[in-house]
């Protein structure tokens, strides 16, 4: 598999929102957008352990991550792993340089997960790698 290019790993670094798609027990669409980091080729999406988006990774792993911007889309297709405890420190340390945000505190809505998205297929700028 291709490693994204320098302009693709700019946008990774620097964009702010991806939109995550996961697939729900009906095999419908589930889109939402999320804070992630990039560490070469696996996404991290942080979130809470209890949302839609943990459970469809759970019975479903095959998801998609995408960057706005039509004029040179970004798309992602991967597996989805869930961590709930054991929060890699590099992983940890990326959402705080990005964000200003501890990913692994409870912000009070609940236990926090972090979805792990190996890429397996890019898209850059609507061309399949």
């Amino acid at each position: 598999m291709d490693e994204p290019d320098a302009t693709v790993r700019r946008r990774l670094q620097s964009d702010e929102i991806a939109w995550l798609t996961t697939v729900r027990p009906d095999g419908t669409p589930h889109v939402t957008p999320v804070w992630f980091v990039v560490d070469r080729s696996t996404w991290w999406v942080g979130c809470n352990a209890t949302s839609v988006k943990v459970r469809n990774c759970r019975t479903q792993p095959a998801v998609a991550l995408a960057l706005d911007g039509g004029r040179a889309p970004v798309v992602a297709e991967g597996v989805a792993t869930v961590l709930t405890c054991g929060f890699p420190a590099g992983v940890v340390a990326l959402f705080d340089r990005k964000y200003g945000w501890d990913v692994e505190a409870d912000d009070g809505s609940g236990p926090r997960a972090l979805i792990e998205v190996a890429a397996t297929r890019w898209l850059f700028r609507g061309t399949a790698r």
